[in-house]
């Protein structure tokens, strides 16, 4: 394993917009995918196996609800931090920021925004600390784009205490491992509602999906419900209609918008120091005007994209921030991550498809993240449709 040189780029000295704080705990984060993930990653990608060695690590960096009170196990930071934390995870690999992004804003966040005060004191603490571990149930075998269309449901089960779950969820991150999921399914009047099922509930499996090419170091599964017993306690009071989860994915969508532009950094500065170092024709590559224009075109997408972020990220912590605009960030940073991927790679050219180098392993990776929590073309439209007033869903 080659030692891991990563030097971040900061072409238009975004630093300086950033807090002390900011910079101390981004730091924290990179130092510790420095020595905790760059080390095990490209091992744990081989073996399609998602390294559990990790998840007190990315508790201790803050990973998990970073900006949940503090009273609820969290570290209670602030929306460009939790940004910063996600940028510096992806760097090491974009699964384990799958892993800190399902267990944040998809499990934790409903749980805080929508869950009573019981759900939060009786699981936010031990999410927090990794010692639970969540998965959220919204994708269906036949229900991605359009989540509405789901079939999982509950019914009452007559007992006054409990309800029955059916249904199934496909491609849950964390699902194989999970302790709790926070799983979205409609009530008999055709509802939607968020209800907390818990491991060792019979009748609740959760089988892992193998044979993937992308986010190998990820676990990925299902989430299958036959006749699951569920108490009426564990479905959460605070919201409901497809708007509840919808809210869960803009938190996520904004940790990807971040978490690309770390993907990117990594595969620049690779192919910037490869670049530097090969030799050919007597001097080495960065010399040619071709493998300039690539590295040139290169700092400039990123340097777009942290502006993205970092605006974002002051609308969302003033509370400004639209679900459009968390759409275009993520859209248009996982674009620009995917296309800086393909073109370090050249840069490389046959090295590039090896381990001994994080350019193949993130190229695969983002062709995950370029799909889910909405497809490029769906972000599009979402676009589209807060530009013109026209929707092209329906």
């Amino acid at each position: 394993m080659k030692p891991d040189l990563f030097e971040a780029p900061d072409y238009y000295q975004l630093d300086d917009l950033l807090t002390e704080e900011h910079k101390m705990i981004r730091d924290a984060a990179r130092a510790w995918v420095k020595r905790d993930v760059s080390p095990i990653i490209e091992q744990a990608a081989q073996e399609a196996k998602f390294p559990k060695s990790i998840i007190p690590g990315l508790a201790a960096i803050g990973a998990f609800g970073p900006y949940i009170p503090e009273e609820y196990g969290g570290a209670g930071l602030d929306q460009i931090s939790y940004g910063l934390i996600m940028q510096e995870i992806e760097r090491g690999d974009s699964g384990v920021r799958s892993t800190a992004s399902v267990q944040s804003s998809l499990v934790m966040y409903p749980i805080w925004k929508y869950g009573s005060e019981e759900h939060r004191k009786k699981f936010l603490p031990k999410l927090a600390s990794g010692e639970f571990m969540g998965s959220f149930g919204l994708t269906e075998p036949d229900h991605g784009s359009n989540p509405g269309g789901m079939v999982t449901h509950y019914k009452d089960a007559g007992d006054g205490e409990h309800v029955i779950l059916n249904g199934a969820k496909l491609w849950i991150s964390n699902s194989p491992f999970c302790d709790v999921a926070v799983v979205w399914a409609k009530n008999e009047e055709g509802r939607i509602h968020g209800i907390i099922v818990e491991r060792g509930m019979e009748g609740f499996s959760t089988p892992e999906t193998h044979n993937k090419w992308s986010l190998r170091a990820s676990a990925t599964g299902e989430l299958i419900f036959q006749d699951v017993k569920v108490p009426k306690s564990n479905i959460l009071p605070g919201r409901s209609g497809l708007g509840a989860p919808l809210s869960c994915l803009d938190s996520a969508r904004f940790g990807i918008a971040w978490g690309a532009i770390g993907a990117a950094m990594d595969c620049y500065d690779t192919a910037l120091r490869y670049a530097k170092e090969r030799i050919q024709f007597g001097k080495p590559i960065a010399a040619f005007q071709l493998q300039q224009k690539k590295l040139a075109e290169m700092i400039t997408e990123i340097t777009k994209a942290q502006l993205l972020a970092w605006r974002l990220g002051v609308l969302r912590e003033e509370g400004n921030a639209t679900s459009a605009q968390i759409s275009m960030a993520k859209r248009n940073n996982v674009d620009m991550a995917i296309n800086i991927a393909r073109e370090a790679r050249q840069i490389l050219g046959g090295m590039g498809i090896t381990g001994e180098y994080s350019i193949m392993r993130h190229m695969m990776n983002l062709e995950s993240v370029i799909t889910y929590e909405g497809t490029h073309d769906i972000h599009l439209l979402i676009t589209g449709l807060d530009i013109t007033g026209e929707n092209a869903f329906k």
